[in-house]
């Protein structure tokens, strides 16, 4: 079964949510932990919670993943704007517990010209001082297209912060393929290449999902500008053929592209009509 989602709006609440996957024949959801674009969280009532955690027994949703604001810089030059993602990070974790077992995915950050190294250092520290050894929650960390001052643009680079975090059990990466595509990995013309690599470097059990995007832009432009499935540089025919990757196909994917709720129920219907059960 092709277990795939798109980002839902927390704002409508969690039983909401759950009803909106269902309603565009999703069996799992992405939504933001808070304002993408800020800091404030919304109160949790833990009724509402307790309501999509039924409904999604009952539906058998795959695994829920909550994504951390873009306001957050784990490796930022600026001692507060670090300080500030420690507690946002520390708060979103906390909240996730409400939702047991699920999934945080967060862009590794921009050094901001102090080097990778020391951007890698500074968010290895930030996961050190942040990760329990009780929480259910697992943290990944998201491939990124290299624009800019990114950290986690290689596979190296992750597999560095990856080593470096002591509950390394609580880890994992989420691929996104739109970034993968953009930061130089041909998932078009050499999937089975860019898979072997993944495992020769970080480990195949450590990648638990998929950002599933076309690409507005070429191959290897460090850009990161998602599109439509079938619609970007990627293509449909690449797309399907991730999704039924023998290494692939067992994951949960997150569309995250640029379309509204009908576009998403439409791109679902087209991927689970190419799915090969």
């Amino acid at each position: 079964m092709l277990n795939i989602g798109c980002h839902l709006s927390v704002s409508k609440g969690y039983e909401e949510m759950g009803k909106e996957a269902l309603k565009i024949g999703a069996n799992t959801f992405q939504f933001f932990t808070r304002n993408p674009r800020g800091s404030k969280a919304k109160e949790i009532d833990p009724n509402d919670v307790e309501a999509l955690l039924k409904l999604a027994k009952e539906n058998k949703f795959a695994t829920i993943l909550a994504h951390a604001p873009y306001t957050i810089n784990p490796c930022s030059a600026d001692e507060k704007t670090r300080k500030f993602s420690i507690e946002v990070i520390a708060d979103d974790l906390n909240r996730m517990e409400y939702l047991p077992n699920s999934f945080y995915n967060f862009h590794p950050g921009s050094h901001v010209k102090q080097g990778v190294e020391v951007g890698i250092i500074y968010i290895i520290n930030t996961l050190n001082t942040i990760l329990k050894p009780e929480q259910t929650t697992t943290v990944l960390l998201e491939t990124m297209s290299g624009k800019g001052t990114e950290v986690g643009k290689t596979f190296e680079e992750l597999k560095q912060i990856l080593d470096g975090v002591i509950l390394s059990e609580k880890m994992g990466v989420c691929l996104d393929t739109c970034h993968v595509y953009d930061a130089g990995y041909d998932i078009v013309n050499d999937l089975d290449g860019v898979i072997a690599e993944f495992d020769r470097i970080i480990g195949l059990d450590k990648l638990l999902a998929i950002h599933l995007n076309d690409s507005k832009n070429p191959f290897e432009s460090h850009k990161d500008r998602h599109e439509k499935i079938g619609e970007g540089f990627i293509g449909k025919e690449a797309v399907i053929r991730i999704i039924n990757h023998p290494k692939l196909r067992h994951l949960p994917f997150y569309l995250e592209t640029p379309i509204e709720l009908e576009g998403h129920a439409e791109e679902i219907a087209l991927l689970r009509e190419a799915y090969k059960d």
